[in-house]
């Protein structure tokens, strides 16, 4: 089974999915994924062939080498990289999604074609830096900050859980210019920073899942950001932030969709092959209704990601939207691999099987990209509750 119905795509769009799975396939093979699971090593080979082939630029204007694509094109290809491997669309996200479009929306002219082509081509990787120590779902309540001197801005401040920050050449990093501000988020701005710079410090965070793509803290120690690395205006960066998050949520729940699938294709084939009381266990209906139940949660989280998509392709306000799909897709992905595990039972549980690896990468889905917890806040807010 290569994912489940493609009925409502396009026939780009199904030539985008098998052109993808073949990629993936060719450059992350199931040996040399666990592989870089084990070393926590990132996937060099597997992001270059998505940008020798023109992936990165998906949602970029043809005038800056992209291809001018949908948010629903997104989602076909976040979900296909995410089925094959979790972290490989992970790797997608940081740099072209998170990081890059806030240089396309914000950036000057000069910056585009200085970084914005490089990195559509591969040459570089940005990484987006918002979650500090003590201020993650709080975002409002970020410390780390920047003054203007002359023509440079001086950076202080730590920044915490930062995906790929470790194989970054430029990061985006959000800071306060203005500490008087009331209220706080209208003294943000967003800066362009050099991750090799003179006083940033990088360090790796040990966690359970998502080894490929692991998170970092990033010390900023009296860092010089000539101004004209500003990104958009000073004190105004909360608007960018979120259109920027926004667009995070639907992509995270395409990722928690594609790796949903995977669980299900995992667990229904040991399901066929392992033998007990004189037959394949998928046919002993306690063991079958949970396959049904994950098939079911896998579907539903792909039908909200994808409606949501093309209603932000039609332009509508899917604030709501993207934090609904957002929370079923990634706690209905959790939901799958756990079954999952309990249908393999100690199969599941060793190192020896790809199962115990899609439990660990998918129980971040409901924490990262701004908890479940939020987005619950979000929709009640937007309900006047």
């Amino acid at each position: 089974m290569a994912l489940f119905t493609d009925f409502g795509y396009t026939d780009e769009q199904k030539m985008m999915r098998e052109s993808l799975l073949r990629l993936a396939a060719d450059t992350l093979p199931p040996a040399r994924i666990r592989e870089l699971d084990r070393e926590g090593a990132w996937p060099h080979e597997a992001y270059q062939a998505l940008a020798k082939a023109g992936w990165l630029g998906l949602l970029y204007p043809e005038r800056y080498g992209g291809l001018d694509g949908s948010y629903k094109d997104l989602v076909v290809l976040l979900e296909t990289l995410s089925y094959h491997y979790a972290c490989l669309g992970t790797t997608y996200m940081t740099s072209p999604i998170y990081a890059g479009l806030q240089v396309l929306h914000n950036g000057s002219e000069e910056l585009r074609r200085d970084y914005l082509v490089p990195m559509l081509r591969g040459e570089l990787y940005f990484a987006f830096a918002l979650t500090e120590p003590q201020t993650g779902s709080d975002a409002a309540s970020i410390k780390t900050h920047a003054r203007r001197d002359g023509g440079d801005y001086v950076l202080n401040g730590q920044k915490w859980f930062i995906t790929s920050a470790h194989v970054a050449d430029w990061l985006v990093v959000v800071v306060k210019t203005d500490p008087s501000a009331d209220p706080p988020h209208r003294g943000f701005s967003l800066l362009f920073v050099d991750a090799r710079a003179k006083g940033v410090t990088i360090r790796p965070i040990e966690t359970l899942g998502r080894h490929t793509t692991h998170t970092n803290q990033i010390f900023f120690d009296d860092v010089r950001v000539p101004a004209r690395c500003l990104l958009g205006e000073e004190n105004r960066a909360w608007k960018q932030l979120m259109r920027g998050l926004n667009l995070e949520r639907v992509a995270i729940a395409a990722c928690g969709a594609g790796n949903a699938q995977k669980a299900v294709e995992i667990a229904s084939d040991y399901a066929r092959q392992r033998v007990q009381f004189g037959q394949p266990i998928s046919r002993l209906q306690v063991i079958a209704h949970k396959l049904a139940d994950m098939r079911i949660k896998a579907e539903v989280a792909r039908l909200v990601t994808y409606r949501t998509a093309e209603m932000m392709d039609a332009g509508v306000d899917a604030r709501m939207e993207t934090a609904i799909a957002k929370v079923v897709a990634t706690e209905n992905d959790f939901q799958c691999a756990d079954i999952g595990m309990q249908v393999m039972g100690g199969a599941g549980y060793s190192m020896e099987h790809d199962m115990q690896r899609l439990f660990r990468d998918s129980r971040l889905g409901p924490i990262g990209g701004g908890s479940n917890e939020i987005q619950r806040n979000i929709i009640a807010k937007l309900m006047d509750l």
